[in-house]
Formats: structure tokens, sequence, C-alpha cells
């Protein structure tokens, strides 16, 4: 008898800035007044250190919340923005959540559906082991363009295993087409859209209600039993006319989060899913489609264990989590689409000494501490010998102290307006850990209230610079306040 798999665990990460769309549509009201009619809710975007890895690593700690690490035997992360041509992800997300470097690596990408493709295709493969499936994506929009005000940035994660299964796949159905809606050019910035009401009635409303179909016929479930209807879209209204053609009950149709969201590209379909897994009930029916160059449907059901299984954040704690913005050059600035005069200051070289980079890569990527034996000091960075004088115990005698998950405060700090930074002003403070750690360390997504002594923060994985000579991104941790705790 084949033992059960599915997946075990959900967390999403969507970004703090929100930008207001009634900004963006007042900044271009001069050329394209028909704006407005979108200029609803809050979209989010990335902080100028925030990129689709570092939106995955998020997504996937939260998912990993309490959860036994060592069991991961592969990393699937799928995007369409990644920084790198030539570059693996998944083994830097790997490597920042400290997972066994014995585990096996892929990177997805290419389509709309490749996140909700890269699902199905580790669920269907359960002989390799747990998994972890990260979806992470900022798609852009350029200026003035529908796709600027209705895209947002975000990312879901996902772990599969045989224990304690929270939603377990029924059936699923796939199809193949070479049906052109939109594409970027490997060299360009900006996608291009095909005309709406052809994508709509030729391409949603032809290729996916016979694939979802399909699916529901592998389950055998009958669309009125659906609870949970995920199509994700750039388009408004699409998922209702498919569900409708499908047969699929109306008040099915999942949250699209385009209030204070926004369409996340191939990181969508799976951030609704994580969504919809925060209420949803045992036995209920979840069908999740993915449109792009064909159609992917799976047919989930939740099972009993979902009721000790909800994230402690999860989608709907990011939702919340959120600083609110009207500065619209912040939004153009942060995703490149204006080039402005940061001063000398900003010319200084930041090229990576990859050597180092690999030889510290256990205190950079995954923020380990030294804990030393004979006097128990913790100090990062890790020197030859203890930082305690009255000791000096040489590193051999050092324990590993990852600080990534340590409770941690302000305890000075100063906004600097001097120095160039991307968003300033550059707060920069020592960090008080609970553990007796100390370090000085960049605090980040300060809101207008600023900061206080003894605050509390939490760490996030971020870009700490940008050689833009190369376009090497250096990622490493910052402090990040806890909003409405003091």
């Amino acid at each position: 008898m084949t033992k059960a798999y599915g997946i075990t665990a959900f967390g999403g990460y969507i970004p703090r800035w929100r930008l207001d769309r009634n900004a963006i549509a007042k900044a271009h009201q001069w050329m394209a007044p028909a704006l407005k009619g979108l200029a609803k809710g809050q979209r989010a975007f990335c902080g100028w250190d925030e990129d689709s890895v570092t939106m995955g690593v998020e997504a996937a700690r939260d998912a990993l919340d309490g959860q036994a690490r060592d069991a991961i035997s592969r990393v699937v992360f799928a995007s369409t923005t990644h920084p790198f041509a030539d570059l693996q992800h998944a083994t830097i997300i790997g490597s920042a959540l400290g997972l066994s470097s014995g585990i096996r690596t892929l990177d997805v990408g290419q389509s709309q559906r490749a996140g909700i493709s890269a699902l199905l295709a580790a669920l269907s493969d359960a002989s390799s082991g747990s998994a972890l499936v990260v979806a992470s994506d900022r798609p852009r929009g350029k200026p003035a363009s529908t796709q600027e005000m209705n895209n947002g940035a975000g990312a879901a994660a996902f772990t599969l295993g045989s224990e304690k299964i929270v939603a377990e796949l029924r059936g699923s159905a796939s199809k193949s087409a070479l049906f052109v809606d939109h594409f970027r050019a490997a060299e360009s910035q900006y996608d291009y859209f095909w005309e709406e009401r052809w994508i709509r009635d030729e391409g949603y409303l032809k290729l996916v209600p016979p694939v979802i179909a399909a699916a529901l016929a592998d389950a055998g479930v009958e669309p009125k039993e659906i609870r949970h209807f995920i199509l994700p879209s750039s388009f408004k209204g699409i998922a209702t006319a498919v569900a409708r053609s499908a047969g699929i009950p109306a008040e099915a149709e999942a949250d699209a989060l385009t209030a204070n969201c926004g369409y996340t590209g191939t990181a969508h379909g799976l951030l609704m899913l994580a969504h919809v897994l925060e209420r949803a009930e045992p036995g209920e029916h979840i069908l999740l489609a993915g449109f792009g160059q064909g159609c992917d449907v799976l047919v989930l059901r939740v099972t009993d264990a979902i009721t000790n299984a909800r994230p402690r954040r999860g989608v709907s704690g990011a939702l919340a989590d959120k600083l609110e913005t009207d500065a619209y050059l912040r939004l153009l600035a942060n995703e490149g689409g204006v080039d402005l005069d940061w001063g000398m200051r900003a010319e200084r070289p930041v090229k990576t000494a990859l050597t180092e980079q690999y030889r510290s890569n256990e205190q950079i990527s995954h923020f380990q501490a030294g804990k030393c034996r004979a006097c128990s000091t913790i100090q990062f960075p890790q020197l030859p010998f203890c930082v305690n004088p009255a000791c000096n115990a040489p590193s051999s005698q050092f324990d590993q102290v990852a600080l990534a998950d340590a409770k941690a405060r302000v305890m000075t700090f100063t906004a600097d307006w001097l120095s160039y930074h991307p968003a300033p002003p550059l707060y920069v403070g020592f960090v008080q850990f609970d553990n007796a750690a100390r370090l000085m360390m960049e605090i980040v997504d300060v809101g207008p209230a600023g900061l206080e002594i003894g605050a509390p923060v939490n760490m996030v994985f971020r870009i700490k610079d940008i050689d833009r000579v190369r376009h090497y991104p250096r990622y490493f941790w910052k402090a990040i306040p806890v909003q409405g705790q003091a």
C-alpha cells in the first residue's frame, strides 16, 4: 500500500511596504486619467533590499516555524524574477535556512504557473522524501500601465511529507498549449501583454474548464463539492467566469488578495492557497488552477490535521503587518524605474570577496554565532579566539548558536542622513539578544514613528548591498521592528 503524501505545513510573506494605488493614478493623471478607475486599495512592493530570494526565505521561515528542518531532503524554488541568470537560488535559500548540504535543489521558472507546476511535481514525487516548495515573485509594471497598478509582491512556501498531512492531493490534470497571453524577452524589464478580451475568451475560458473537469474526474469529486476555488490572474473577473463555466459555486471563489497586496505573478496561486488553508476546515475540497502556456489543476482535500497546523503569522499576519506610504517615487526607485542622483558616497566599491563568502558561509548566510564552551560568551562575528579577555579560548571550543530566530531588542541606534543608503535615513545600532549576544546591525523598515530604545526586533534575510558594476547582491541579516510591541 502506498504511503500517504501531501502538504504538511504552509506559510507566506508579503513585503511591509504598501502604496496607495491612488498615488500611482495621481502621478499619471496628466497622460493616463483612466487609471483612476483602478485606484482602489493598496499594492505591496519590495523594499530596496528585498527580492524574490529574500521573500522566499521569509515565507519558508514562516512555514518551517517550530518544525524540524533536518528532515527536508529537497528544495524547489519557483519564480519569474530570479536575481541571477546563472546561479541557483534554491541553494541560497537552503543555506539561509540552515538546511543540510545534502539536499537536492531545483529552480523553476518561465511561466506564471511555475509555482503551481512545482507544487504538483513535488506532490507527485513522494519517493524523494520531505520537500520544501517555495514560490516568490515581484512582477514589475511599466510606469502608467495597468500592471503597475495591479501587481504586487510576495511569496509562499509549503513543506511536503507523509506525517501530519494537512492537505492531500486527490486528483490532478494538466494541459500544454502554446497560447501567448504575455511575454518578457530575456533582456527586457517589463512584460508585453496581448489584448485582455482575447486572453480571457480564447485563453482562460477555453483552455482551463476542460482541465478542471479532468482533474475533478481524476479526484472523483463533483464541481459543487469544491469549497475553495483558486485561479490566480492579473485580470479582474476571470476566476468568476471560469468558475461559472466549470460549474463551481460562486461562493467558492477565493480571495484574490487584491485589496492590499496585488498580483504576485507565479507566487500568487500558492500565496492564495496558503491564505485559504489558514481558515479551511477538515474535509473541504480545494481546487487550485494555474494558467500559463497551458494549465495545471490540483484537487486537494483538507484533513483533520489542519486544526493544529495554522502558522503563527501566515499570509493574514503578513497582510496586517504593513507600512503605508503615498510616495510613488519610492516604488519607482525600488523597482529601477528612475535613476536618482545619490551623490559621490554611493560610488564606493562593494565588490564581494567570493572566497570569504564561501569560507564564512555559516556565519553570513545562516547567521551563526559562536558560544565559547569555556566561559559561555556568545560572539559574532566569530574570531580565532574568545573575545572575553579573561578566557581567550580558541575557536575550536565554540558551539554554534543560530541568531536568526533569537529574540532581541534595540540597545542603541542612530538615524544617519549623511551616509549613502537607498532608503534614507540609514538606521544602525547595537542589538541586544536575549541569549546575551550583542552586535551592531542595520535596522530596516522603520516606519514614521521611528525607533525606541528597548523596542523588540526580529531578524530578516535581506540584501546587504549590491555591486552595481557586476550586479551581484550580497545577502545578510538585518533587524526589523516588531510593530505594535514595546
